[in-house]
């Protein structure tokens, strides 16, 4: 999508009710949602001369920053853990608007992060759901090719699933493939035995939950508005030998911290940006929308079908999904937001689109993948286009099977050369840890995303 079709779409949704919100809290959304859990209360600053002191500040309530302090509180109990949400409750962005997918890492580069840690979040994932009586199932699902040139990328994709220590990868032809899935489409396919899918805004509330119960605190309704310095931490925090504390200023009061992980999602570059960190890149944001599938044609589908995905993008493409309460799905495409929060076409923020429009890597990347960009906004409006996606990879499905289902919306740092950045990135400066890019797999992999993260706290923060 070229930068000029970005700022004339722009001005029209302004023009035309678009209506941007502005505020000086990071981040907030009109979005109402179910809560998933709720902790704490909301929102009054607290009195001038009150501020409340930990070891360790989390920024977001998502599934990576509680498992993080789920983590930190069973290793180091003596520490002051606090979680520090916007919302009126966690899991309510990228971690409670995902396929529910457990991903096995099949996808992923060979020694990248993203590879080590989804295979191993897989195995965790599915003894963790077990462990606590979460809802899941190891279910499988076919990677379907659907012509001679995909058929040809899945043996590329076998090596890559091998070389990630994944165990029962088989190819199928087409007999075999019908045996899984009688009504799919496609000439070749990829079986991947491991992956499985599960509730994961079910998985983030009781990561909150067993946080809490060790003596962590989760601040909902506290939006971070900017940060400040303190001269020494008292008041049950351990003593700060290294100097000033981080004050973290926020909606729901002052907390001072002798160390601050940013797990801010879609906001985690612009917190950077507010401690005075730059972050080498901007969060894009990429709306994923969804189609349900008609309960009385729901046989159509019996687990997970995916297509073969473009090895240039990190997106996985239109996919049908099995959902763990038994509805069937399909979904999602990657259409560019215009709000970080953007869930629907008429949720828009000038501001936020506009800080997008102006990023140099931005620009680069809508000059490259313009072509592409249209294509997506063209299935995001034309039902007739997302179908087609869909019909590829099960002959059998017909339009009017399908209704508008719900959405959610990627969190892609995009580098200043253009790049998506394909691998988890986290970048540590003095008193915090920014988790930058941490997109899909990041549910299926938050156990030990977690633990990696907590491996990048200096030793004087949790003394040892």
């Amino acid at each position: 999508m070229s930068a000029p079709f970005f700022l004339r779409h722009t001005f029209f949704c302004l023009r035309h009710g678009g209506g941007a919100r502005r505020g000086i809290e990071v981040g907030s959304s009109s979005v109402r949602l179910p809560c998933c859990a709720r902790f704490g209360q909301p929102g009054r600053l607290s009195p001038p001369n009150k501020i409340m002191t930990y070891d360790i500040a989390v920024i977001g309530g998502g599934i990576v920053g509680l498992s993080f302090a789920m983590q930190t509180t069973e290793k180091f109990p003596r520490l002051r853990v606090v979680v520090l949400e916007k919302e009126a409750g966690v899991a309510r962005h990228q971690s409670g608007h995902n396929s529910g997918v457990i991903h096995s890492g099949v996808y992923y580069k060979a020694g990248s992060l993203k590879a080590r840690l989804c295979v191993a979040g897989a195995r965790e994932m599915v003894e963790f759901c077990s462990r606590h009586g979460i809802p899941h199932k190891v279910c499988g699902k076919l990677i379907v090719a659907t012509n001679l040139e995909e058929a040809a990328r899945l043996d590329e994709l076998l090596a890559r699933g091998v070389a990630n220590g994944l165990e029962g990868l088989r190819l199928l032809g087409r007999e075999a493939m019908l045996e899984i899935e009688p009504h799919v489409g496609g000439v070749r396919a990829l079986h991947v035995r491991s992956t499985g899918i599960t509730d994961f805004a079910a998985v983030a509330a009781k990561y909150a939950e067993i946080a809490v119960g060790r003596g962590a605190e989760v601040k909902t309704s506290a939006g971070v508005v900017g940060f400040g310095r303190s001269s020494g931490v008292k008041s049950g925090a351990k003593s700060d030998a290294g100097g000033d504390a981080v004050v973290v200023r926020t909606r729901a009061g002052d907390f001072s911290a002798r160390y601050v992980v940013n797990c801010a999602g879609l906001y985690s570059d612009r917190v950077a940006r507010m401690a005075g960190d730059d972050p080498g890149m901007m969060v894009v944001p990429f709306r994923g929308e969804y189609y349900d599938l008609a309960a009385a044609r729901g046989e159509l589908v019996r687990g997970l079908i995916y297509p073969v995905p473009d090895p240039r993008y990190p997106f996985l493409g239109v996919h049908f999904t099995r959902r763990i309460y038994g509805n069937v799905d399909a979904g999602p495409n990657a259409v560019l937001a215009f709000r970080r929060e953007g869930y629907r076409w008429r949720d828009f923020d000038l501001g936020e689109a506009l800080e997008v429009a102006r990023d140099a890597g931005f620009r680069a990347m809508a000059r490259r993948e313009w072509r592409n960009g249209l294509a997506e906004f063209r299935r995001s409006l034309r039902k007739r286009e997302f179908f087609r996606s869909c019909q590829r990879l099960v002959p059998a499905v017909r339009m009017e099977d399908m209704t508008p289902g719900g959405s959610g919306v990627r969190a892609q740092a995009v580098g200043a050369d253009g790049a998506l950045v394909d691998d988890f990135r986290f970048v540590g400066r003095e008193r915090f840890l920014h988790v930058l890019n941490v997109p899909s797999p990041a549910a299926t992999a938050s156990l030990p995303i977690g633990r990696e993260i907590l491996k990048m706290v200096p030793a004087e923060i949790v003394g040892h």
